[in-house]
């Protein structure tokens, strides 16, 4: 009697949650071996038999929070479902300041895998890199983790301590590191100057709503500065909004050219993506860095140029994170996190999963300490000739800048190729 009730209490709200949702069971041809009403009863007779024999009393509610954590998990790694206080914790970033680590986050092959640690953030600033696992949050393992969980252990309030044991390909053994949490703030534009040779600079760190005012406005200063040129660094962007890589690649591209496009289950969610506006940045030369933290938006926007061979991808494979996700709220206060569609660049290769491949591969090579040490005291014996002819100020500015340069292999590989370019360009227009 018992299951009999369940499985038409099951069977009541499976069908006033699509009536709710909206969800069109009509387009799908249903298998009858997997029918999904059958496979109800069997769910019913599970609930069962925990409620009537398990050791210990268990709520209904955490049995269907666990049941639906568990269905949504096999989905993908981005799906989830999110009981309220999650969700709550989800929205903390665009509701008020919090404490963090300043790391992006995924479930990469099962396990908990950071995208990339934003630049001089906590994480950053500890040695954290992407691609490293995490494989415990304060000495508990992180297996079978959800994201939403990986984010509650990590974020607290700003100066208390997290430890981290992190496990990293080049390194034979876990380590730990213990990282102190603070206000993560994210500014759009890390970096935006003129190198050598009138080639223009700009790191972009994030995807967000001031993106493009923030964009358009290193980019007119940069120009005012004689660029003719412009590497853009999209290294460690672990991504952000799709609007605002649409605005960042059309910046670069002529109106009307398609940037990337989305497929779903039904028509109604494929939908494309294509250059709009007036730039005077549509023909400048254009070189694009991207790495293993290159994610999501960032691959949109190397995605678009390279394949519209509007200018050269220089790095390192990037991230692979494709899909589109939607949050869904629900009546108790949880939501869903579901996947509803994937990004396609313009050619139609997948990101997910794939990444973009870079069209000049360049391997990240760390400069030793004793190269940094000895190209220190160099520097020092160079600044104090000069001390007396030159604004010490000024000689300190100009250090740091071939020290940025020279510590840099992918940037001076873009930097070659670009002077490159221009040679090349230059003896066109001469012939």
């Amino acid at each position: 009697m018992l299951r009999k009730k369940i499985s038409l209490l099951f069977i009541l709200i499976f069908c006033i949650t699509l009536c709710l949702n909206n969800t069109v069971i009509a387009k799908t041809d249903t298998d009858p071996k997997e029918d999904l009403y059958t496979q109800i009863e069997l769910f019913s007779d599970v609930i069962a038999s925990i409620q009537h024999d398990y050791v210990e009393d268990v709520k209904s509610k955490d049995i269907i929070y666990g049941a639906l954590k568990g269905m949504l998990a096999t989905l993908d790694p981005y799906s989830q479902f999110m009981d309220p206080d999650m969700y709550k914790e989800l929205r903390v970033e665009t509701e008020g300041e919090f404490g963090g680590l300043g790391i992006e986050i995924t479930i990469k092959d099962n396990l908990l895998t950071i995208i990339t640690p934003l630049d001089g953030t906590p994480a950053d600033q500890v040695g954290l890199h992407a691609m490293d696992r995490i494989v415990k949050i304060e000495g508990e393992i992180t297996r079978d983790i959800t994201l939403t969980e990986a984010v509650k252990k990590m974020r607290g309030k700003p100066g208390t301590n997290v430890t981290l044991t992190i496990m990293r390909e080049s390194e034979d053994e876990l380590k730990d590191y213990t990282i102190t949490r603070a206000i993560i703030e994210i500014k759009a534009i890390r970096k935006a100057s003129i190198l050598e040779d009138n080639i223009g600079y700009i790191k972009l760190v994030d995807f967000s709503e001031k993106t493009k005012e923030n964009l358009d406005s290193a980019l007119q200063e940069l120009e005012e500065k004689g660029m003719d040129s412009l590497i853009f660094d999209l290294r460690n962007n672990p991504g952000g909004l799709l609007i605002s890589s649409v605005e960042t690649a059309s910046k670069f591209l002529p109106t009307g050219d398609l940037i990337v496009y989305t497929k779903g289950r039904y028509k109604e969610q494929d939908l494309e993506y294509r250059s709009t506006g007036k730039s005077p940045f549509k023909n400048i030369p254009l070189i694009v860095l991207i790495n293993g933290g290159s994610a999501s938006a960032s691959e949109i926007v190397a995605g678009a140029i390279q394949d519209n061979k509007r200018g050269i991808i220089v790095g390192s494979q990037s991230f692979g994170k494709g899909s589109v996700q939607t949050v869904i709220p629900l009546r108790d206060g949880s939501a869903l996190r579901l996947t509803t569609a994937k990004y396609y660049t313009p050619s139609g290769k997948t990101i997910n999963e794939e990444g973009v491949t870079p069209d000049v591969v360049v391997k990240r090579e760390v400069p030793s300490k004793k190269t940094n040490e000895k190209d220190t005291n160099i520097f020092d014996k160079i600044d104090e000739k000069k001390e007396e002819k030159k604004d010490k100020e000024q000689n300190e500015k100009e250090k740091k800048e071939k020290e940025f340069i020279e510590n840099d292999n992918q940037l001076r590989a873009a930097i070659n190729l670009m002077h490159g370019i221009k040679i090349y360009d230059s003896m066109k227009k001469t012939n």
